[in-house]
């Protein structure tokens, strides 16, 4: 399984600074990146993969209490997210 992730943000470095904080965190949540690209019409949308090794950890991550905060910090705008079969 895996997580697919696009996000509309204000700064991509910002935005990725803040992301790349939290490696640890998604690691511990069983979510492993596998890539990052930005779109070419737009370098503020980014697209990303995690393989997911637990989905009920992974839902838990999403929905943590510590999410919004992170997402305001990031220069988060709005995104959505999809687990997809392999």
């Amino acid at each position: 399984m895996h997580l697919l992730c696009r996000n509309k943000v204000r700064d991509f470095a910002q935005w990725k600074r803040i992301f790349d904080s939290h490696d640890a965190a998604q690691k511990a949540a069983g979510l492993r990146r596998e890539w990052l690209r930005r779109s070419c019409e737009d370098p503020n949308e980014v697209f990303y993969c995690f393989a997911v090794a637990d989905e009920a950890k992974a839902k838990a991550f999403l929905a943590a209490p510590a999410v919004p905060e992170a997402q305001r910090e990031s220069g988060f705008i709005e995104g959505n997210f999809w687990f997809i079969a392999d």
